[in-house]
C-alpha cells in the first residue's frame, strides 16, 4: 500500500465550492445541493467531498470555511437565514496545509484527527487556495484492499447511536445533532418490536446533508417528519463484517456512514469515512504489522513441528 506523494496530489479536490464573504447563506446552500445534484446526475463519485462544504475565499485568501454541520447548527436554532451571511457564521481561522509540506497521507489524517476537522484547504507557496482534502477525497483514492480484508466493522464502529422515532420532526432531529455533535440519527419505528429486550426497529437514518437539502428548499422543518424524509429502508452492516466489505458498500450507495446491527437490533452502532480512516494512523498501523508477524511467526513454527514430526512417523 502506497501512502505516499503521488497518492496525495490524487486526493486533492481542485474545484472545492468557494464564495466571497458577502454570500447570503442560502446562496452558499444552493451552491452545494447544485454541485450535489450535478454529480449524482452525471453518476460521479470522484468529488463527491466537494459539496459538504464551501470555502470563504478573498483574493485567493481562505478566510473561512462552511460546513454541513455549521448549517445542522444553524438549523437547531430556528433563525430565519435569508438575510444572513457566510461571513457572519463562517469558521475561522481555518487550519490550512502548505502543499509543500504534503508529503503522505499520514501528514493529513494527523490533522483531522488533532484538530477534529474533516476538511483541509490545501495552500500554494503563495498562500494562495489550490485545492481541499477531506475522507471521502482520501477514500477515493486509498486502494488498501488486502489491509481492509483484515479488519473487521467492530474495530471501528462507534455504539454511540442516537435514535428518534419516525414521527420526530426535522427541526428536533437537527437540533439532537447539533447538541451531541454529530453527524446523522438513525430512525426507529414507534412502536417497540421486541418487548422482553424494549429494542426499537432501525428502519431510516437521517444525515447533515439531508438537512442541507431541506434547508435548500426552504421549508417549515418543524412539520416535517422524519418518516417523510429519511433514507430508508436501511442497509444494515455486521460486526463480523470485513472493513473492504464496508468500504465498498459506502462507495456503491455513495454514502459515509453506514448504520451496524447485530441481535435482532438490540445492538446498534456505525461507522463513518472518518472511522475508517483510524485504521491509516501510523501507530494503529504498526500494531496490525505486529499481529500479523506473530501470526506468521507462529504458523512458521507450527509448520517446523509438523515436518519434524512427519520425520519421525516416516523413519518408523
Amino acid at each position: 500500500m502506497n501512502l505516499n506523494t503521488p497518492l496525495v496530489e490524487a486526493a486533492i479536490e481542485r474545484e472545492p465550492i468557494t464564495v466571497e464573504p458577502q454570500t447570503l447563506i442560502l446562496d452558499a446552500i444552493a451552491l452545494m445541493n447544485q454541485r450535489r445534484v450535478s454529480m449524482n446526475s452525471d453518476n460521479n463519485d470522484e468529488s463527491h467531498s466537494a459539496c459538504s462544504c464551501v470555502l470563504v475565499v478573498q483574493d485567493g485568501e481562505v478566510l473561512g470555511i462552511f460546513t454541513e454541520r455549521d448549517i445542522v447548527s444553524l438549523t437547531a436554532k430556528n433563525i430565519n437565514l435569508s438575510q444572513v451571511k457566510v461571513a457572519e457564521v463562517m469558521v475561522q481561522p481555518v487550519i490550512t496545509l502548505n502543499k509543500s509540506a504534503l508529503e503522505d497521507i499520514f501528514a493529513v489524517l494527523f490533522l483531522f484527527r488533532r484538530y477534529r476537522i474533516r476538511h483541509l484547504p490545501i495552500l500554494n507557496d503563495s498562500g494562495k487556495l489550490t485545492g481541499l482534502v477531506s475522507p471521502e477525497s482520501i477514500r477515493k483514492v486509498l486502494r488498501p484492499d488486502n489491509f481492509l480484508k483484515m479488519r473487521r466493522v467492530a474495530d471501528v464502529m462507534t455504539t454511540d447511536v442516537l435514535t428518534l422515532p419516525v414521527t420526530a420532526s426535522v427541526l428536533e432531529i437537527a437540533q439532537l445533532m447539533a447538541e451531541h455533535r454529530i453527524s446523522c440519527v438513525v430512525i426507529t419505528q414507534d412502536e417497540v418490536k421486541d418487548w422482553d429486550s424494549n429494542v426499537a426497529n432501525p428502519v431510516g437514518i437521517v444525515t447533515e446533508r439531508d438537512i442541507v437539502q431541506f434547508q435548500g428548499l426552504q421549508i417549515d422543518l418543524a412539520e416535517v417528519r422524519a418518516q417523510m424524509v429519511m433514507s430508508s429502508p436501511l442497509f444494515l452492516l455486521s460486526p463480523e463484517d470485513s472493513l473492504l466489505d464496508a468500504h465498498e458498500e459506502m462507495q456503491k450507495r455513495h454514502v459515509r456512514r453506514l448504520v451496524v446491527s447485530w441481535d435482532w437490533g438490540q445492538g446498534l452502532g456505525l461507522i463513518t469515512l472518518t472511522n475508517m480512516l483510524k485504521i491509516f494512523d501510523p501507530i494503529e498501523m504498526y500494531r496490525v504489522i505486529q499481529v500479523l508477524q506473530q501470526t506468521v511467526e507462529q504458523l512458521e513454527a507450527e509448520k517446523i513441528q509438523l515436518l519434524e514430526q512427519l520425520s519421525v512417523n516416516s523413519e518408523q
